[in-house]
Protein backbone atom coordinates (compact mmCIF):
# COMPACT_ATOMS: atom_id res chain seq x y z
CA UNK A 1 0.00 0.00 0.00
CA UNK A 2 0.93 3.49 -1.12
CA UNK A 3 1.82 5.51 1.89
CA UNK A 4 0.56 8.61 0.20
CA UNK A 5 -2.78 7.15 0.05
CA UNK A 6 -3.14 6.89 3.88
CA UNK A 7 -3.86 10.16 5.99
CA UNK A 8 -3.43 10.04 9.67
CA UNK A 9 -5.38 11.10 12.62
CA UNK A 10 -4.64 12.22 15.71
CA UNK A 11 -7.59 11.87 18.29
CA UNK A 12 -7.41 15.00 20.49
CA UNK A 13 -11.25 15.51 20.71
CA UNK A 14 -12.00 13.92 24.42
CA UNK A 15 -12.21 16.05 27.80
CA UNK A 16 -9.67 14.50 29.67
CA UNK A 17 -11.16 13.76 32.64
CA UNK A 18 -9.27 11.19 34.06
CA UNK A 19 -6.11 13.70 33.83
CA UNK A 20 -8.52 16.50 35.67
CA UNK A 21 -10.40 17.23 32.13
CA UNK A 22 -7.01 18.85 31.03
CA UNK A 23 -6.27 18.78 27.40
CA UNK A 24 -4.05 15.71 27.40
CA UNK A 25 -2.76 16.30 24.09
CA UNK A 26 -1.48 19.68 25.50
CA UNK A 27 0.14 18.56 28.85
CA UNK A 28 3.87 18.55 28.40
CA UNK A 29 5.87 15.27 28.03
CA UNK A 30 9.51 15.50 27.79
CA UNK A 31 9.33 18.93 27.11
CA UNK A 32 7.06 19.23 24.12
CA UNK A 33 3.02 18.57 24.08
CA UNK A 34 2.36 14.81 23.93
CA UNK A 35 -0.02 15.14 21.21
CA UNK A 36 3.20 16.49 19.39
CA UNK A 37 4.75 13.62 20.06
CA UNK A 38 2.52 11.39 18.99
CA UNK A 39 2.63 13.47 15.36
CA UNK A 40 6.14 13.43 15.08
CA UNK A 41 6.20 9.83 15.08
CA UNK A 42 3.07 9.19 13.22
CA UNK A 43 3.72 11.82 10.54
CA UNK A 44 6.75 9.63 8.51
CA UNK A 45 4.36 6.94 8.52
CA UNK A 46 1.58 8.69 6.27
CA UNK A 47 1.14 11.02 3.36
CA UNK A 48 -0.66 13.61 5.00
CA UNK A 49 -1.92 14.12 9.20
CA UNK A 50 -4.30 16.26 10.78
CA UNK A 51 -5.66 16.30 14.30
CA UNK A 52 -9.25 16.09 15.71
CA UNK A 53 -9.76 18.40 18.68
CA UNK A 54 -12.62 19.99 20.52
CA UNK A 55 -11.43 22.49 22.54
CA UNK A 56 -7.43 24.67 22.47
CA UNK A 57 -8.04 24.72 18.63
CA UNK A 58 -5.37 26.99 18.15
CA UNK A 59 -2.02 25.64 20.05
CA UNK A 60 -3.16 22.26 17.79
CA UNK A 61 -2.87 24.24 14.51
CA UNK A 62 0.14 25.73 15.70
CA UNK A 63 1.60 22.10 15.14
CA UNK A 64 1.34 23.14 11.53
CA UNK A 65 -1.17 20.63 10.50
CA UNK A 66 -5.51 20.80 9.27
CA UNK A 67 -7.47 20.56 12.66
CA UNK A 68 -10.95 19.59 12.91
CA UNK A 69 -13.39 19.51 15.53
CA UNK A 70 -16.13 16.86 16.05
CA UNK A 71 -19.35 17.35 13.28
CA UNK A 72 -21.20 16.11 16.36
CA UNK A 73 -22.14 17.26 19.04
CA UNK A 74 -21.41 16.74 22.67
CA UNK A 75 -17.93 15.21 23.31
CA UNK A 76 -19.00 11.58 21.64
CA UNK A 77 -16.29 9.56 21.92
CA UNK A 78 -13.39 8.52 19.39
CA UNK A 79 -15.38 7.30 16.89
CA UNK A 80 -16.74 10.53 16.16
CA UNK A 81 -13.40 11.68 15.50
CA UNK A 82 -12.81 9.06 13.29
CA UNK A 83 -15.95 10.17 11.45
CA UNK A 84 -14.70 13.67 11.14
CA UNK A 85 -11.51 12.51 10.10
CA UNK A 86 -13.41 10.62 7.12
CA UNK A 87 -14.87 13.52 6.24
CA UNK A 88 -12.40 15.10 5.58
CA UNK A 89 -9.80 12.44 4.45
CA UNK A 90 -9.03 12.87 0.42
CA UNK A 91 -6.89 9.67 0.50
CA UNK A 92 -8.35 5.95 0.27
CA UNK A 93 -7.39 5.05 3.67
CA UNK A 94 -7.36 6.65 7.28
CA UNK A 95 -4.76 5.88 10.03
CA UNK A 96 -5.70 7.02 13.96
CA UNK A 97 -3.71 7.28 16.78
CA UNK A 98 -5.09 8.76 20.57
CA UNK A 99 -3.11 11.96 21.23
CA UNK A 100 -1.45 9.72 24.89
CA UNK A 101 0.05 7.49 22.72
CA UNK A 102 3.57 8.57 22.84
CA UNK A 103 5.21 5.64 22.06
CA UNK A 104 3.12 4.30 19.11
CA UNK A 105 5.43 1.90 16.82
CA UNK A 106 7.15 3.25 14.45
CA UNK A 107 6.03 0.63 11.70
CA UNK A 108 2.24 1.13 12.90
CA UNK A 109 0.84 1.83 9.81
CA UNK A 110 2.68 -0.58 7.60
CA UNK A 111 1.65 -3.42 9.64
CA UNK A 112 -1.71 -1.84 10.04
CA UNK A 113 -1.39 -1.80 6.11
CA UNK A 114 -0.14 -5.53 5.78
CA UNK A 115 -2.79 -6.80 7.46
CA UNK A 116 -5.64 -5.31 5.97
CA UNK A 117 -4.47 -6.42 2.41
CA UNK A 118 -3.63 -9.79 3.50
CA UNK A 119 -7.03 -10.48 4.84
CA UNK A 120 -8.30 -8.05 2.30
CA UNK A 121 -10.45 -6.20 4.84
CA UNK A 122 -12.46 -3.44 5.61
CA UNK A 123 -9.92 -2.24 8.36
CA UNK A 124 -7.31 -3.29 10.41
CA UNK A 125 -6.50 -3.12 13.90
CA UNK A 126 -3.64 -3.36 16.75
CA UNK A 127 -3.98 -5.99 19.28
CA UNK A 128 -1.17 -6.65 22.33
CA UNK A 129 -0.45 -9.69 24.02
CA UNK A 130 -2.36 -13.62 23.87
CA UNK A 131 -4.55 -15.76 26.17
CA UNK A 132 -6.05 -13.62 29.02
CA UNK A 133 -3.23 -10.47 28.51
CA UNK A 134 -4.82 -10.31 24.94
CA UNK A 135 -5.97 -6.62 24.36
CA UNK A 136 -7.40 -4.83 20.97
CA UNK A 137 -6.24 -1.49 20.56
CA UNK A 138 -9.22 0.03 18.17
CA UNK A 139 -7.66 3.88 18.39
CA UNK A 140 -5.00 2.55 16.52
CA UNK A 141 -6.54 1.29 13.61
CA UNK A 142 -6.14 1.70 9.71
CA UNK A 143 -9.91 1.81 8.09
CA UNK A 144 -11.24 2.27 4.28
CA UNK A 145 -12.45 5.90 3.60
CA UNK A 146 -15.52 4.28 1.70
CA UNK A 147 -16.58 3.07 5.55
CA UNK A 148 -18.36 6.44 6.08
CA UNK A 149 -21.50 5.82 5.49
CA UNK A 150 -21.57 2.73 7.86
CA UNK A 151 -20.07 4.67 10.73
CA UNK A 152 -22.31 7.62 10.28
CA UNK A 153 -25.54 5.00 10.74
CA UNK A 154 -24.26 3.67 13.25
CA UNK A 155 -23.70 6.70 15.20
CA UNK A 156 -26.83 8.20 14.51
CA UNK A 157 -28.49 5.09 15.67
CA UNK A 158 -26.73 5.99 19.16
CA UNK A 159 -23.85 3.59 18.74
CA UNK A 160 -20.62 4.75 20.33
CA UNK A 161 -18.30 1.36 21.06
CA UNK A 162 -15.35 1.06 18.56
CA UNK A 163 -15.55 -2.67 18.87
CA UNK A 164 -19.45 -2.91 18.19
CA UNK A 165 -18.87 -0.83 15.33
CA UNK A 166 -16.16 -2.47 13.79
CA UNK A 167 -17.57 -6.05 14.56
CA UNK A 168 -20.28 -6.26 11.67
CA UNK A 169 -17.17 -5.08 9.24
CA UNK A 170 -14.17 -7.70 8.13
CA UNK A 171 -11.64 -6.65 10.46
CA UNK A 172 -8.16 -7.50 10.61
CA UNK A 173 -6.20 -7.61 13.77
CA UNK A 174 -2.74 -7.23 13.81
CA UNK A 175 -0.53 -8.45 16.62
CA UNK A 176 2.41 -6.12 17.78
CA UNK A 177 4.52 -7.70 20.15
CA UNK A 178 5.92 -4.41 22.20
CA UNK A 179 3.00 -3.83 24.22
CA UNK A 180 4.73 -1.10 25.77
CA UNK A 181 4.37 1.07 22.34
CA UNK A 182 0.61 0.73 23.10
CA UNK A 183 1.09 2.56 26.49
CA UNK A 184 -1.24 5.84 27.17
CA UNK A 185 -0.63 8.52 29.32
CA UNK A 186 -4.62 8.72 31.19
CA UNK A 187 -3.31 10.34 34.31
CA UNK A 188 -1.00 12.94 35.69
CA UNK A 189 0.55 10.51 37.52
CA UNK A 190 1.66 8.43 34.65
CA UNK A 191 2.70 11.55 33.27
CA UNK A 192 5.28 11.40 35.62
CA UNK A 193 6.15 8.03 35.57
CA UNK A 194 6.81 7.84 32.08
CA UNK A 195 8.84 11.29 31.72
CA UNK A 196 11.74 9.56 32.85
CA UNK A 197 11.45 5.73 31.80
CA UNK A 198 12.16 4.35 28.13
Amino acid sequence: MDISQITGLILAGGRGTRMGTVDKGLQLFRDAPMALHVLMRLSPQVGYIMINANQNIAPYEGFGVPVWQDEMQGFAGPLAGLQTGLIHCETDYLVTSPCDSPFLPTDLVQRLADGLEQNNADLAVAVTGSGDTRQAHPVFCLVKASLLPHLTLYLQEGGRKFDKWYSSLAAAEVHFEDEDAFRNINTLDDLRKYETTA
